[in-house]
């Protein structure tokens, strides 16, 4: 049987935890920065990377123009309109989703829904450690 100090020491370990990896990850973020400028820095003292990566622009220069000449035509600027509603309301009601699967496995004390088509599918949750900011404090 678990007393309340096993519990406490199980949380306090977690916490440990939790503050090792956040230091490794924040130590590894400084580390790969250091690294990403010294490799950034090796492709542009070589002549033939700074060609192409000028050569490159230019390609990706016409080809957004293109694109922009593409869908201002009249029927392309409508599909491009009917892309972006779309996409704004896939996240709306993604964000939704989100809210109501959250109170559906509060509510039910489950985490998993069966869908219209039969298909039982599970409630996942994702969680992410951010930087409180000063209005928070």
């Amino acid at each position: 049987m678990d007393t309340p100090t096993d519990g406490a020491q199980v949380l306090i370990d977690l916490e440990n935890m939790i503050k090792t990896n956040v230091a490794i990850i924040d130590r590894n973020k400084v580390e790969l920065k250091k690294q990403k400028e010294m490799l950034d820095s090796a492709l542009q003292n070589d002549e033939t990377y700074r060609t192409h990566n000028e050569e490159a622009k230019k390609a990706a220069k016409q080809k957004g123009a293109t694109k922009l000449q593409i869908l201002s035509q009249p029927g392309n600027k409508s599909l491009a309109d009917k892309v972006k509603n779309l996409a704004a309301e896939i996240k709306e009601a993604t964000g939704a989703l989100s809210d109501y699967l959250r109170e559906y496995a509060r509510m039910s004390g489950t985490n998993e829904i069966e869908t219209d088509d039969g298909e039982v599918r599970e409630i996942v949750y994702t969680a992410k450690l951010v930087k409180r900011t000063s209005r928070f404090k």
